[in-house]
């Protein structure tokens, strides 16, 4: 679904990462974990096309990305969901229409009517019609996830997702990814939260990547 072949990213006149080669193949789960600064960010967003790679190869279902003219990267985004850290939201607009606004800028009105299981589903239903700046943090969190997955993506890519929240909340959201992988979705997590993973691969057999070096390597079992 996504392979990254001999991949480097350089940024200010320095090599963040180099020879990166992954696969994230259907159906499975990884965490990405690393010290701040070590490039985590980065990758993810050279698995959705938000960057290219200086050196190497980014594949995107079978398409090389530097192939991809705009309108076919917009495409390919549609099938991976995007969760932020630091989710952004249009405050003027209701919980509803934020969760929705990928459907609505596609034009995928059809989606519209899963909204209300969507938002069950997130425990979020009853907070439809309030504001962004009404919500806490982990209702935040959880409202990015369902933003991330409106469109039924393949992928969701979630970067630091739990690290403004409370443990209990964490699991909370743990809960709603492990419960997509098991849906089918491929799962990849960037984080620095070695109990969340922990926690996680209790209940999926999760692989665990770190980036050392400028390189990503398998984690070892002491995790």
């Amino acid at each position: 679904m996504i392979a990254l072949e001999n991949v480097a990213y350089s940024y200010g006149g320095g090599e963040l990462l180099s020879e990166v080669s992954l696969r994230l193949a259907p159906g499975s789960f990884h965490f990405l974990t690393g010290p701040s600064g070590a490039g985590k960010s980065t990758l993810l967003k050279l698995c959705y096309a938000e960057l290219l790679p200086t050196a190497g190869h980014v594949t995107l279902f079978d398409r090389e990305v530097r192939s991809l003219d705009r309108d076919e990267v917009a495409m390919m985004r549609r099938r991976i969901g995007v969760v932020h850290q630091d989710c952004q939201f249009l405050d003027h607009l209701p919980l509803a229409a934020n969760v929705t606004l990928p459907a609505m800028v596609s034009g995928r009105d059809s989606v519209m009517a899963d909204l209300d299981d969507l938002l069950n589903w997130v425990g979020l239903a009853k907070l439809a019609n309030s504001l962004p700046p009404q919500l806490s943090g982990g209702e935040r969190q959880r409202a990015a996830v369902a933003r991330a997955v409106i469109m039924s993506p393949d992928v969701v890519l979630a970067d630091e997702p739990t690290g403004n929240l409370d443990w209990e909340m964490s699991l909370r959201l743990l809960t709603l990814l492990v419960e997509l992988n098991k849906m089918g979705k491929t799962i990849l997590i960037a984080t620095h939260d070695l109990n969340l993973i922990r926690a996680a691969k209790q209940q999926v057999p999760a692989r665990v990547l770190r980036i050392a070096k400028r390189r990503v390597q398998l984690a070892g079992a002491d995790l």
